[in-house]
């Protein structure tokens, strides 16, 4: 089987590209949207007609969907594979989400059953998973100076979002501030369900979108889109600044939190800001050491589990996480990982475990091991070939 891969640069690539390999597949690469952000959809198209006419192609494969690249498979009958890993992805929005020689995961459920509708054959619902042979090879190796180094009772990583968000830049009423204000306040006291869209009224909606000059806009969307992006590009983002600047001002205050974020930490003066760390060498490190290590989901991931729950449990750290609607579905809460409902609920957790030390490390074993046994790339690849190979015979 020989297949095409087309990279922009996403941090699961090098993984989903090893076990393709692993699994005896020939891939090819096309890397020029990883070092030319400019590539113009025309661009894309014509590079992978290139590959496509010169190699027995069984399927092209992205993370994240690009309508040029369906587009292109579809003119020349060759199935299209992606997985999405992001939320809010405005490109599944275009009219190619309807070929039927997509083949489209998506990781988030709530996302998989916003979008199935529009082509329900050719879309499906797949979680992330975590390299957990990668993590191995790093932990393993770790030495008394890099559990002092990266060590801590608790820690973060990740961005703050305040670089992120688009939100602040706009000049907005006082009213549409206020509205939003008070529904961000609303949905932060609520975990597992999102009511933000279900909300906005089309005033609010229109004047955001107004507000900002580069607001995604489409020729080729099937629909109008204005509703789903100010709520998850807009309101989510920043609803995400807001939420992590409150859970981890709120830890700091209590507990000594180390805080590996790229991020402006000014405003967190008694969290111990340590910078940022590399993805592939010192992020497992840091989970692996860490007593426990806290992970907040942005909000416009709705249900599903963010690639931090699965790279926390395959470097065998502990983890605490908000609840998600789908965490129930892969862990048991309590055993495999634990989770909160709210910030007096996180505070308690957290005083607990790190006084209970047999336990924690107890769930952070068996959290690994079940990452490693059902949520590997190996095990989700292989469910993503299968699923494509049945709905292929059946076309």
């Amino acid at each position: 089987m020989e297949i095409l891969f087309y990279r922009y640069n996403s941090i699961c690539e090098p993984d989903i590209l090893q076990v393709f390999t692993d699994f005896g597949i020939t891939v090819h690469v096309e890397e020029q949207e990883m070092h030319n952000k400019s590539i113009t959809p025309r661009e894309c198209a014509g590079k992978v007609s290139e590959w496509i006419l010169q190699k027995p192609l069984s399927f092209v494969f992205s993370i994240n969907f690009f309508p040029a690249i369906s587009y292109t498979c579809e003119r020349l009958k060759v199935p299209y594979v992606c997985w999405s890993v992001d939320s809010p992805v405005p490109e599944l929005f275009s009219n190619a989400l309807k070929n039927r020689y997509n083949r489209i995961f998506l990781f988030d459920r709530a996302q998989y059953e916003f979008f199935s509708p529009v082509n329900p054959d050719c879309i499906y619902h797949l979680p992330l998973a975590s390299n957990v042979k990668r993590w191995e090879q790093i932990v393993l190796g770790m030495t008394d100076t890099d559990f002092i180094t990266y060590g801590a009772d608790l820690s973060f990583v990740g961005s703050l979002y305040t670089e992120k968000c688009k939100y602040d830049r706009l000049s907005l009423s006082p009213h549409t501030r206020g509205f939003v204000d008070g529904l961000m306040e609303a949905q932060l006291k609520v975990f597992g369900c999102n009511f933000i869209p279900e909300s906005l009224t089309e005033e609010v909606i229109r004047e955001i979108a107004d507000a900002d000059p580069d607001f995604y806009k489409s020729e080729d969307a099937y629909t109008d889109m204005s509703r789903y992006l100010v709520a998850h590009q807009y309101i989510g983002m920043k609803l995400a600044a807001v939420e992590r600047a409150r859970t981890l001002r709120f830890l700091s205050e209590q507990f000594p939190l180390a805080l590996y974020t790229r991020s402006d930490a000014s405003k967190l003066p008694k969290a111990d800001c340590r910078g940022g760390v590399s993805t592939l060498t010192e992020m497992p490190k840091v989970f692996h050491a860490s007593r426990i290590n806290l992970n907040i989901t942005m909000r416009p991931i709705e249900s599903g589990l963010s690639l931090r729950v699965w790279d926390v449990l395959g470097c065998g750290g502990f983890l605490m996480t908000n609840y998600q609607a789908e965490l129930p579905e892969y862990f048991e809460i309590g055993k495999d990982l634990e989770a909160y409902e709210s910030l007096p609920e996180l505070s308690e957790k957290i005083r607990y475990y790190l006084s209970h030390e047999e336990e924690r490390v107890e769930i952070a074993i068996r959290g690994y091991e079940k990452a490693a046994k059902y949520h590997s790339y190996e095990t989700r690849l292989a469910q993503m070939i299968k699923i494509l190979t049945d709905s292929l015979e059946q076309t």
